[in-house]
């Protein structure tokens, strides 16, 4: 497994090495001494899939009082995937990263907890599988506005503009949002 740094270090992309023959291919999508190599001790306790048609875009979520570190990884199709940091105290604050992830490039992103996360759908449709460090609270969900100006994410939208939830398109800005200390 190839391991590497994004521009915020907290956030890493996971590559596998993919055994491959005339049978197909396996490969490992989680070890956890991957992780406690690098100082992440922590335990996933559940496990979600979605799937999402070509131009949705899911995010930002987060939660403050009970924050998910995210494993996120394509089963078909490719997604834009964006980590934003909103631990006001972090040097990387309000800044982002995006990676494209794809069932053919078999990457993963681990987002941290106090990261808010989203995706953009750039194939047909892409089903997505994460994993999480905390069980989702629905009381405790939040949403950061996608096309924040503070933010400035560059979405490599295939339409002018991206299908959302109601939720996420009342989603509040960076300037107005309740964020981590």
């Amino acid at each position: 497994m190839q391991i590497t740094p994004t521009a915020i270090a907290d956030v890493l992309v996971f590559a596998p090495q993919v055994h491959g023959d005339e049978r197909g291919y396996f490969l490992e999508t989680f070890r956890e001494s991957h992780f406690k190599e690098r100082g992440i001790d922590l335990s996933f306790v559940q496990d979600n899939q979605s799937k999402s048609g070509q131009g949705i875009l899911r995010g930002l979520h987060y939660q403050l009082k009970f924050p998910q570190g995210k494993l996120v990884r394509v089963l078909s199709g490719e997604i834009f995937d964006v980590a934003v940091d909103i631990r006001k105290s972090s040097p990387t604050f309000g800044q982002w990263v995006g990676e494209t992830l794809s069932a053919d490039n078999k990457k993963q992103l681990w987002v941290p907890p106090g990261f808010a996360h989203g995706f953009y759908v750039t194939s047909e449709s892409a089903e997505i599988s994460y994993k999480c460090t905390e069980y989702y609270h629905p009381e405790d969900d939040y949403s950061l506005l996608w096309n924040d100006p503070a933010l400035a994410i560059e979405w490599p939208l295939v339409s002018a503009e991206p299908q959302l939830s109601e939720k996420d398109s009342k989603a509040s800005p960076l300037a107005e949002a309740a964020l981590f200390d």
